[in-house]
């Protein structure tokens, strides 16, 4: 998985016929298709990145032998989806805290961790990177959108494998129930078994994770800048003012998860490093197609760094936020960068800078 189709494949391996600058010109117009693919069907980034990789070294080996009776946006698809099938097959399902079954924690409890658990990842870049061009099927389009939401890849890993396979060709690609069959080496009978299968259980799987934000965009940034004020101010009752009573927070590798805002607040109080006005400094970036900040918390030396990247789903209704997983990592600036964030945000670009807070000591 560490060869980069983007480079010189090694020459003993290098199929007759087609150059690399054929293969390259026909496939990387879908390279970012095919990461969000992997994505949605591993909830990993990582593992997303490492299997599009192998994904276009297969398709590089077999470029020769492609008889183009299918585009190569479905070639490639094809590919990758038996890779992951590959992968998933000795691998464990990605999950957030929430999904791990059980009550919402008491806020007050110790908080614990567990690097164990495969937990989900969040995705790097916006819908508009991972969706294909004005010549697509307006269908596919917009379930390309939506599928790329955190809460639908959360609720994707609660499927076996197969039936997750089966959801994203038919339900987002919008592929016919033959060439699922044919993709995966099932009958069409069986796609379909596997399908109803499929959207039964994620109709069960917790219905707030299916929210679509219909905020107009003036409304939106006013909640996200009243939001971004209320952590900058450590202003705990204007962030609790945020949620609602069905709101939720999780933030793994740590194992809980909390429910409805004075829960939330409990859990800050209690738990977060702050303690003043200053301490706290939101930069926007997008995750899942979603409104995301990286958080950056001030250190005993009064530099801010890297502490938790904070992905946001709104609830349109109540105006408000509807779930925060803040995402805690050993490789904080690795992962800030991933998602176009500075290494501090004292070098963040004017326009990012929402507040008179971002100057160090």
């Amino acid at each position: 998985m560490s060869v980069t189709p983007t480079t010189t494949p090694p020459t003993t391996t290098l199929p007759s016929g087609p150059t690399d600058a054929e293969f390259l010109a026909a496939t990387e117009p879908f390279r970012r298709e095919i990461l969000a693919h992997c994505y949605r069907m591993m909830g990993s980034h990582h593992d997303a990145e490492d299997l599009t990789q192998e994904t276009y070294l297969r398709a590089w080996r077999g470029y020769a032998k492609f008889d183009r009776r299918a585009s190569v946006r479905t070639w490639l698809h094809k590919i990758a989806t038996n890779t992951c099938l590959t992968a998933l097959g000795s691998s464990q399902r990605r999950l957030l805290p929430s999904g791990l079954g059980g009550d919402a924690y008491d806020p007050t409890d110790t908080l614990a961790q567990d690097h164990e658990v495969p937990w989900l990842e969040p995705f790097a870049g916006t819908v508009d990177e991972i969706t294909p061009g004005d010549d697509a099927d307006p269908a596919y389009v917009v379930g390309a959108r939506e599928s790329i939401r955190l809460a639908f890849i959360a609720a994707l890993q609660h499927l076996p494998e197969r039936q997750r396979a089966v959801l994203i060709l038919r339900d987002v690609l919008q592929w016919r129930a033959a060439e699922v069959a044919e993709t995966i080496g099932v009958t069409t009978a069986a796609v379909n078994s596997l399908l109803q299968r499929a959207r039964e259980q994620l109709k069960n799987v917790r219905a707030e994770e299916h929210w679509k934000s219909t905020l107009d965009d003036d409304a939106k940034r006013e909640l996200l800048a009243k939001y971004v004020s209320a952590f900058e101010h450590y202003d705990v009752d204007a962030i609790v003012d945020m949620f609602t009573d069905s709101s939720i927070w999780e933030m793994p590798p740590f194992t809980g998860w909390y429910l409805g805002g004075d829960a939330i607040g409990t859990l800050i109080r209690g738990n977060c490093p702050a303690e003043k006005a200053g301490d706290q400094i939101l930069l926007p970036t997008i995750a899942n197609g979603a409104p995301a900040f990286g958080l950056y918390m001030r250190g005993p030396d009064g530099v801010h760094r890297p502490f938790q990247l904070q992905v946001l789903e709104i609830d349109p209704e109540a105006r408000g936020v509807a779930h925060v997983v803040a995402f805690f990592s050993d490789t904080p600036e690795l992962d800030f960068a991933r998602f176009g964030l500075p290494a501090t945000p004292y070098d963040a670009p004017a326009a990012s800078i929402p507040s008179p807070l971002h100057q160090p000591d």
